[in-house]
């Protein structure tokens, strides 16, 4: 079993050799420059890697991407052992990445919040006091007080 800063430079040479020769190697036009490697994983065992990726596009785009790597998959693992020079090459696993889905529900719930504040602004812009503007008694008022008395 290697360990894990060997998996780590694996993984990072990975991600590197998958996205330049898609870039410049395959020629598949569901790939082009659609196609972003955002992180890989590789097993302890260096036998299995998981490369993560988006896709710049609609739903059809995504589709069409997903078949491309699918496709290219033992180019780009061939690509990956010639650049690895290790005794077994690693096969390649295409994972489409959630990053994009969570960065747009992040987005919609900072749009809610936004709305739900201004709502509270315009609600609070003619709000008065619900007793004195300032509650807190001061050293003077203690006088005043007992001269009342």
């Amino acid at each position: 079993m290697a360990d894990n800063a060997r998996a780590k430079k694996l993984a990072d040479l990975i991600q590197q050799v998958v996205a330049e020769k898609l870039l410049r190697g395959v020629k598949d036009p569901r790939l082009g420059t659609h196609v972003t490697i955002t992180d890989t994983r590789v097993t302890g065992d260096l036998r299995e890697a998981t490369v993560f990726y988006t896709v710049y596009g609609d739903d059809e785009d995504r589709a069409n991407a997903a078949a491309g790597l699918q496709s290219a998959k033992g180019v780009l693992r061939s690509a990956v052992g010639q650049a690895a020079g290790t005794k077994f090459t690693p096969t390649l696993t295409f994972v489409a990445d959630a990053l994009p889905e969570n960065a747009k529900t992040i987005e919609d719930l900072l749009d809610k919040a936004r709305a739900t504040d201004a709502k509270v602004r315009e609600t609070s812009s003619g709000a008065k006091f619900a007793g004195e503007a300032d509650p807190y008694k001061k050293p003077g008022d203690d006088d005043e007080d007992d001269a009342a008395v």
